[in-house]
């Protein structure tokens, strides 16, 4: 689709397809066109899709630098572990928020009671980069269950506020730079207004179909697509049909950042330090676990 310059659309990505643990993700950001959004530096959609019995999620051991993972589940559920001790299962409408900081591992696997019958996994996993004055911190990890995030419904729109300010509404989520992070629930003809409260915005059409200024996006058959929306404009979405939308954003980075496989830092030295370390065994390990994803070549 062509945009017109009036359009407060800025730029449409159409996530690309990649296998993470035996199931399809498709991969908005980074992008060739967009690397991120304001601190959101990485963004798959995980599903709408089922494991068959006796299958399931198997994300090994992994390792982090740098960066905050973010998932956050519309279906199904998955078990988090990582080299903090931390052990907590991440179900639809909670947040499960680990800082990875100067370096944490991590696995994340359908637990054996839900492989037995099948199960179904949908949902955003996203990493929001730091700044670089917290890059180097201790790692950590925290879970806010659903019933503490704020909700907000009016008029066939209902929204789940994840993370930052918006609407009167304040998440209770501790983040590290400004970071706005929704879930919205438009029925069919419901309109919502898109303030231009943050400098770097994106809405993800994760489900539906919905009119912006004149102009129809749609996400067919499960497909998302990423639409990046021009700085200071704000602008209203109507729903053409039962839709679900995220939008997120905030304040641009401070300063560009390098990506290699599950690292990311402002310095190309330090990634390269991490590629070491793993290569070489020197990070934490997760408590229980002995397999591990090998660095990639």
């Amino acid at each position: 689709m062509t945009l017109p310059a009036s359009s407060p659309v800025e730029l449409i990505i159409v996530p690309k397809s990649h296998d993470v643990g035996g199931f399809e993700v498709r991969r908005a950001l980074p992008s060739v066109k967009r690397r991120m959004v304001g601190p959101f530096i990485f963004w798959d959609q995980m599903g709408p899709g089922y494991f068959p019995p006796g299958t399931g999620l198997d994300v090994r051991p992994h390792p982090h630098i740098g960066l905050s993972t973010v998932t956050y589940l519309t279906e199904g559920e998955i078990m988090h572990r990582d080299s903090v001790g931390s052990v907590q299962a991440i179900r639809p409408g909670a947040i499960n928020w680990m800082t990875a900081g100067k370096g944490i591992v991590h696995s994340e696997r359908t637990e054996a009671g839900l492989r037995a019958n099948g199960n179904h996994l949908a949902g955003i996993q996203s990493w929001v980069a730091l700044p670089q004055r917290f890059e180097e911190i201790d790692p950590g990890f925290s879970h806010y269950p659903a019933e503490d995030l704020p909700i907000i419904s009016d008029q066939g729109v209902w929204m789940r506020l994840i993370a930052g300010e918006l609407f009167g509404e304040a998440s209770p989520v501790r983040t590290l730079s400004e970071t706005i992070y929704m879930e919205m629930l438009l029925d069919a003809g419901a309109k919502v207004e898109i303030p231009a409260s943050h400098p770097e915005r994106a809405l993800y059409l994760f489900d539906g179909r919905i009119n912006i200024a004149g102009d129809v996006f749609t996400s067919e058959g499960g497909h998302g697509q990423l639409l990046v929306l021009r700085e200071g404009d704000a602008l209203t979405v109507t729903a053409e049909c039962n839709t679900r939308l995220l939008l997120l954003g905030g304040e641009p980075m401070d300063g560009p950042r390098y990506i290699y496989w599950n690292f990311v830092s402002s310095s190309k030295e330090r990634i390269e330090d991490a590629k070491s370390d793993w290569r070489n065994a020197k990070f934490p390990t997760v408590p229980g676990e002995t397999e591990f994803i090998p660095l990639p070549e």
